[in-house]
């Protein structure tokens, strides 16, 4: 069985964290991949803090085991959330899309592990000075909002800084990803596309549909121009915007076009309209299952490749 010291740090049984995917990683989700061993994660998204209170009493009367909040610091209720957690005394947070600096302190006082995903050498090292838990290296492979730095680059440079446990994130959608990276020096991953298809999650059945048909090639990035690059699966809607993006529209009327997407996506399941996020893993993802099933299947796969990492060693 593969144990790591991010097990201990977290009280879990795998290394295995669940990405926070807005309109999508509820407390249903979260509380399945926490009873299946890895550390479940609700996202909030843009949502206000009702809904992630409500969403985080949801997990915790499914689970005893911890479980976390994903806080996207662009939302604008960014700030309310920030004090929901602490309330209501969440396990662990994870960070995107932002510096958490200025809720640093007031989550680590609360008793919070403060995890942020980190895209870059210089916010890693930031993170570890203002007194992270562990980070999240997360390479441009990803789903949602991506850096310009790959996760095979990414981890081992985060690493190389930084003492605290690092989670790559990026990519990894099987137990070779996890072997791999491991051998970058992470000690954790964290899985997001893998997740949009267990039985737990209440994505609409559309979106599922799209992740198990993708290939290699189904996803593109667009916002480049805006400075938020984001990776979807490719669709009418993600077609129009990278159009868009590259014609003379204003920088305002672009911005709008998005408004919206990603919920069509989740909860329609508009094929025309909706901005379906996925990483460029999806074209290895092929099967619906539970997700404690998931998260089982990927550990059992890492150990044999780990065990015969050394077969080329002389």
């Amino acid at each position: 069985m593969i144990r790591t010291p991010l097990c201990d740090l977290l009280n879990i049984e795998y290394p295995v964290l669940q990405g926070g995917m807005a309109w999508i990683a509820d407390g249903g989700l979260a509380a399945a991949v926490s009873n299946g061993g890895g550390l479940g994660i609700i996202a909030a998204g843009n949502a206000p803090a009702d809904y992630v209170r409500g969403e985080i009493r949801k997990a915790a009367s499914l689970t005893e085991k911890p479980f976390g909040v994903n806080i996207m610091l662009l939302s604008p209720f960014a700030d309310e959330v920030a004090q929901v957690v602490a309330e209501e005394k969440v396990a662990v947070v994870t960070t995107g899309a932002g510096n958490p600096s200025k809720y640093m302190k007031g989550w680590l006082e609360a008793g919070i592990k403060v995890i942020p995903v980190v895209p870059s050498v210089a916010m890693a090292k930031l993170m570890t000075r203002i007194g992270a838990t562990a980070l999240i290296a997360e390479g441009g492979e990803s789903g949602g909002h991506v850096g310009e730095l790959t996760t095979m680059v990414l981890v081992p440079q985060v690493c190389s800084v930084t003492d605290l446990p690092v989670i790559a994130a990026g990519g990894i959608a099987d137990g070779r990803g996890v072997a791999a990276s491991f051998m970058l020096g992470a000690c954790g991953v964290q899985l997001g596309t893998r997740f949009l298809v267990a039985e737990e999650c209440n994505v609409h059945p559309n979106y599922k549909e799209k992740v198990l048909k993708a290939n290699d090639l189904a996803t593109m990035v667009t916002g480049k121009r805006l400075g938020h690059p984001v990776r979807s699966l490719k669709n009418p809607f993600s077609r129009d915007y990278w159009k868009a993006e590259y014609s003379d529209m204003p920088d305002e009327e672009l911005e709008n076009l998005a408004v919206g997407a990603l919920r069509l996506a989740a909860k329609e399941g508009d094929l025309q309209k909706g901005c379906f996020l996925a990483g460029q893993i999806a074209g290895m993802v092929n099967k619906e299952q539970p997700a404690a099933d998931i998260i089982r299947e990927i550990m059992e796969e890492a150990e044999p490749v780990l065990k015969g990492a050394c077969k080329w060693v002389k």
